[in-house]
């Protein structure tokens, strides 16, 4: 891997993708930085820079088929051709399926599953030109079931299915396909989930730090190391894998 290679994280204003977007940029990538409001993206591509990195901040909803395409043009254009995919873009609605309404269901699945889709089909063309390319989705331990998240558990499944799928397709290019299965990560999401069902967020990440055999929740970083390593050169005999990142075994 050079650092002439460009890379797409997609959920990047905060969290996670936040997190992974500077972990991609220190390893030498130029990052588009993607988010659904651009002037959020503003402040990660700011640290990005500051640290003597490259990132474009680009608007864009991951849904919205013209719009995507749209958006890897410019990145492409501006940063280079784009080798690296990290689908981590993500909402929850959640609530018991008797109370979920179609809305909740469509919204998730259109964010998580149509979102990779069309940022996939959009990015694959750089990456077969190139002979190389890293595809990194992020899934979740919810993909094994969790209660009142009939919608989030099946689309973080279908990442896993979609993942493994692409790792068949696309290997002969020399592109691999992993997924990243976190577990409690803390981010804005979880912190917003411990407001919903009435605890403090301290109070929350104690009790799930209790159920975790590594004994704490995890950090954005701890998912940012594992995407650096899939990105990376020496990981291109590692395909359709999915590693939960959880602190404890999953799956």
């Amino acid at each position: 891997m050079t650092n002439t290679h460009t890379a797409i994280v997609t959920g990047a204003a905060r969290g996670i993708g936040a997190g992974v977007a500077r972990t991609l940029a220190a390893d030498g990538f130029a990052v588009g930085v993607v988010d659904l409001d651009e002037a959020a993206c503003k402040p990660i591509v700011e640290d990005i820079e500051r640290a003597g990195g490259r990132a474009l901040a680009v608007g864009v909803d991951v849904g919205d088929e013209a719009g995507v395409q749209a958006a890897v043009d410019r990145i492409s254009e501006t940063l280079g051709a784009p080798t690296v995919l990290v689908n981590n873009a993500g909402i929850i609605r959640d609530n018991m399926l008797f109370k979920m309404t179609t809305d909740d269901w469509d919204a998730v699945m259109n964010v998580h599953l149509r979102g990779s889709f069309l940022m996939t089909r959009a990015v694959q063309g750089f990456m077969t030109k190139a002979g190389w390319g890293r595809i990194v989705n992020l899934s979740s331990t919810s993909a094994l079931g969790n209660r009142g998240q009939a919608n989030y558990a099946a689309a973080k499944a279908g990442v896993q299915g979609f993942t493994k799928t692409l790792a068949l397709e696309l290997g002969k290019f020399g592109i691999t396909a992993n997924a990243i299965a976190p577990g409690f990560i803390e981010t804005e999401m979880t912190a917003a989930t411990a407001e919903r069902i009435g605890m403090t967020f301290d109070d929350f990440k104690t009790a799930a730090a209790a159920q975790i055999p590594v004994a704490r929740t995890g950090l954005p970083a701890d998912i940012a190391h594992a995407v650096s390593f899939f990105a990376s050169e020496g990981a291109g005999f590692v395909s359709g894998q999915v590693l939960y990142v959880a602190g404890g075994p999953h799956g």
